[in-house]
């Protein structure tokens, strides 16, 4: 019998039930990873958790309400491409392939690390379009209403940002060989857990802010709550090689973590002054169906 792969799958040969079940799947996952983190870091935080979140305050139920309501919007735009992409794949439309027998282990993991690289570009380079460009900042900036960001807004973003972040998975299978399983696997694990990371709001004690390779969840806070228009600071994913050379890094003085610390910041009578919302009006349906949504961070 035949291993069911994502090249054969039987619902992708319909679009609208392949686009429904990658929705389904997005967001039962997102849910999941970004509510797990939340629930553990801001529903009731304990004082050595607190001393590792860049931000002292926590964003107010109304900002984490948007956050998910964009992220669900998202989710559903966001599985537009990579379902075209399944579609095609279906039906020997695009340069998509499963399985390692065709191009050999070596092909499948250089394109593994080759695509991950061009994609981080890629993802710094729209992403630093959406703060020079007047007109992309206009459809950018809704994602900077979020600038004390909690796990879930990865990708709470409207519409136009949703279509670039997800075309490289429809682009590359029709471009070039591409093993749409790895892809697809590499964009729904390592990705989203990092964006997930990086929107977390709390710093690693294992992945120091200063660390000259990879972009952090300091720099990620950095750049929702000092990045604006016409002003790029910290617009890259993964690496900060990008930003380091397009010149969009912040020049003023840090306020990482580590550094609140050496300067006798983060003290227990610190923690006894910050106020943590009732994070449980989540759950209440009436929450979520009154008519003002305005919020404050």
């Amino acid at each position: 019998m035949e291993i069911p792969s994502l090249c054969n799958f039987f619902a992708f040969s319909n679009f609208w039930a392949t686009w429904a079940l990658l929705f389904s799947l997005a967001s039962v996952s997102i849910m999941i990873s970004s509510g797990i983190t939340f629930y553990v870091y801001y529903v009731n935080p304990t004082y050595e958790q607190w001393r590792w979140k860049t931000n002292p305050r926590y964003p107010s139920p109304e900002s984490v309400r948007m956050e998910i309501f964009k992220t669900m919007k998202g989710a559903l735009i966001v599985s537009f491409c990579p379902s075209m992409a399944l579609y095609l794949a279906q039906y020997k439309y695009s340069k998509a392939f499963c399985g390692m027998e065709e191009y050999g282990l070596a092909y499948n993991v250089l394109h593994f690390l080759g695509l991950w690289l061009v994609t981080d570009f890629y993802e710094f380079f729209y992403h630093w379009i959406g703060h020079v460009s007047s007109a992309a900042w206009a459809n950018h900036k809704s994602h900077h209403k979020f600038s004390n960001p909690s796990p879930f807004a990865v990708i709470a973003d409207d519409a136009v940002d949703q279509v670039f972040r997800s075309l490289p998975l429809l682009a590359f299978p029709i471009l070039i060989p591409v093993n749409i399983e790895l892809l697809f696997a590499q964009w729904a694990v390592i990705f989203y857990i990092y964006g997930t990371y990086l929107h977390w709001g709390y710093e690693s004690q294992y992945i120091h802010a200063h660390n000259p390779i990879l972009n952090t969840a300091y720099d990620h806070h950095l750049h929702h709550s000092r990045s604006i228009k016409n002003k790029a600071i910290r617009t890259g994913f993964f690496f900060k090689i990008w930003d380091n050379m397009f010149g969009s890094v912040q020049k003023d003085k840090c306020f990482c973590v580590r550094c609140q610390h050496a300067a006798g910041k983060r003290t227990m009578k610190d923690f006894a002054k910050i106020k943590i919302p009732d994070y449980s009006v989540l759950l209440q349906p009436g929450f979520w169906l009154t008519s003002n949504w305005d919020f404050v961070q």
